[in-house]
């Protein structure tokens, strides 16, 4: 391990890290409470250990096993347990003054004035003993307790607890510092190694994982470990440091069996669960790889490489999405009765909590999805094509089961629920544009006085000079209405570029008008057509003929004929 911290770190930071671990095992040695010596002949597992315990702050001391008066051998152990503690906890009285007196019945431990417990013959026969014997006996017993107790709590063991703890924070500040220096150099030299000792993982020309997604899961085990090792450090310091100080040794085996009890019953509950974990792991990859093979059918479905009768190249993909979710449903289900507190009643609790809030939630979900899942198999419309969804106009950059959205001729992106695209009539441009060309129309208004052919002549050849009409099919022109003061001319032309429909329109409307100005045909409304005697024509002045000049007034009486110019 050295050699290999020497490649990372300088001899001086080696030593730093040696010096630590050493002290910190020496402070775990030096630390650790002395075990008490156990009398065998006084332990519960010995025949002879039977009776009530007489307790000091929780540790046994001795045994009583006759009734006294008319007290049993649990109420004398408790009232002598009891005057011990008072004794305990009284400073005033010296341990060394402690002794036993003698009486014609029995031989009486006492303090000062205070009989702590009194022994008599029969105690003495049932211990093998005599009475002024197991008395002495019980009197050192008693007197050693009370030492020690206030040897642990005096000051001096305040202060060595003090300064233990101290030492320990120190190894730990040390070793939490020496860490924040190890990890850091460490993920330098990972970032340092790709490319180099850390490359690509490749099966011939494949490269399976790049050497940036190894450097990268290396660092994530780094940070993962200097948390573990932290919290490792932490979980041995306060314990430690808990067990320095008699008031709170009884917390630090407290907290490791806080601690280790959790992590134990984890341990015991995954090694009982471990075959629902197969079955469940078993589950997962087969699920995995069937979606997998899915994926690949309903790809190559969309590729154009299998073609099924019927079934069309642009219902693969949605379709592999509502397969998908089936098998995912049906693994589901069959995994659901080997997860862990299924059968609980929390668990089913829960479910039907969730049930219930999906159900009253998802209503216009559902339908969304309903909705999209018949528009995709009735081809209303597909990706990429310019419709018009109520009174929006745009092309289709999007279909999910839930939403259809649209980006309009500003490049306005809108959403549209399914339900509602559903519901309302949907103008597909696109749909047989390629096919058959998509028929552009527009509408003008010429006088009678223009001969319908010259205006059909006009039109077709506006729209021959459009760009993106097409020559082949022939544009055409209807005569829509024939109206008080002119007549309505439609025409229509084709076009295989839909997108650019709005283009196109604005392109043919100029055709148009330079077309009809070169002709000399004026586009005019009935709304100035008595006003027209004795003023200019409409048509610009670079499409009129050189010298023109505007008509005269022209007046003539009944039965005259009109004047010539």
């Amino acid at each position: 391990m050295i050699g290999w911290l020497q490649r990372f770190f300088s001899p001086g930071a080696i030593t730093m890290f040696t010096r630590c671990l050493l002290t910190l095992v020496l402070l775990l040695v030096l630390a650790a409470p002395p075990v008490p010596a156990v009398d065998r002949s006084e332990t519960p597992s010995t025949p002879a250990a039977t009776g009530a315990p007489v307790t000091l702050n929780g540790t046994p001391l001795f045994y009583v096993r006759e009734k006294v008066l008319s007290y049993p051998p649990t109420e004398r152990a408790r009232l002598i347990s009891a005057r011990l503690e008072k004794l305990l906890h009284a400073p005033q009285v010296d341990a060394a003054t402690i002794t036993t007196t003698d009486s014609d019945a029995s031989t009486d431990i006492v303090a000062g004035d205070l009989v702590i417990m009194s022994v008599t013959d029969r105690d003495a026969r049932g211990e093998g003993t005599t009475r002024q014997e197991l008395a002495r006996r019980f009197r050192d017993r008693i007197v050693a307790a009370i030492v020690a107790y206030r040897d642990e709590y005096s000051s001096r063991s305040l202060l060595e607890g003090s300064a233990y703890a101290a030492l320990a924070t120190l190894v730990l500040v040390a070793a939490l510092l020496f860490l924040k220096k190890l990890f850091p150099l460490l993920h330098n030299r990972l970032q340092s190694w790709k490319g180099t000792k850390i490359r690509s993982l490749r099966v011939q020309s494949l490269e399976i994982v790049n050497a940036e997604r190894i450097v990268s899961l290396l660092a994530s085990l780094l940070r993962g470990g200097r948390l573990v090792i932290t919290l490792t450090l932490f979980y041995f310091y306060i314990p430690l440091v808990f067990s320095f100080f008699p008031q709170t040794q009884g917390f630090a085996a407290q907290l490791f069996g806080h601690l280790i009890s959790p992590l134990r019953s984890i341990g015991h509950a995954i090694g009982a669960y471990l075959p629902n974990i197969f079955f469940i792991l078993v589950i997962l990859l087969v699920t995995h790889y069937v979606i997998k093979l899915i994926r690949f059918v309903f790809a190559e479905i969309g590729k154009g490489t299998i073609t099924i009768p019927g079934f069309y190249q642009d219902w693969a993909e949605p379709t592999f999405k509502i397969v998908r979710f089936l098998v995912l449903a049906f693994a589901a289900v069959v995994v659901f009765p080997y997860l862990p507190g299924s059968n609980s009643p929390a668990f089913k609790g829960i479910s039907i909590f969730l049930g219930v809030l999906f159900s009253l939630g998802s209503t216009s979900a559902v339908a969304n999805i309903v909705a999209g899942v018949i528009l995709t198999y009735t081809r209303g419309f597909k990706t990429g094509d310019r419709v018009k969804i109520a009174e929006t106009v745009g092309d289709v950059v999007e279909k999910t089961l839930l939403v259809t959205r649209i980006r309009t001729i500003k490049n306005v992106d809108v959403t549209i629920p399914n339900s509602m695209v559903i519901s309302s009539h949907v103008v597909n441009y696109s749909s047989s544009a390629d096919a058959y060309g998509l028929i552009l129309h527009t509408s003008v208004t010429i006088g009678y006085d223009t001969p319908w052919r010259t205006i059909h002549q006009l039109l077709v050849e506006a729209a021959k000079r459009t760009e993106h009409i097409l020559e082949l099919p022939a544009p055409f022109v209807l005569q829509t209405a024939l109206n008080d003061f002119y007549v309505t001319y439609e025409l229509n032309a084709y076009t295989d570029q839909p997108h650019k429909m709005m283009a196109i329109y604005s392109a043919l409307h100029q055709q148009i008008q330079d077309r009809f100005n070169e002709a000399g045909v004026e586009i005019m409304s009935p709304h100035y057509s008595q006003l027209r005697d004795g003023n200019s024509t409409t048509i610009p002045e670079s499409y009129r003929p050189p010298g023109y000049v505007a008509p005269s007034i022209r007046i003539s009486r009944p039965g005259e004929a009109a004047p010539t110019e």
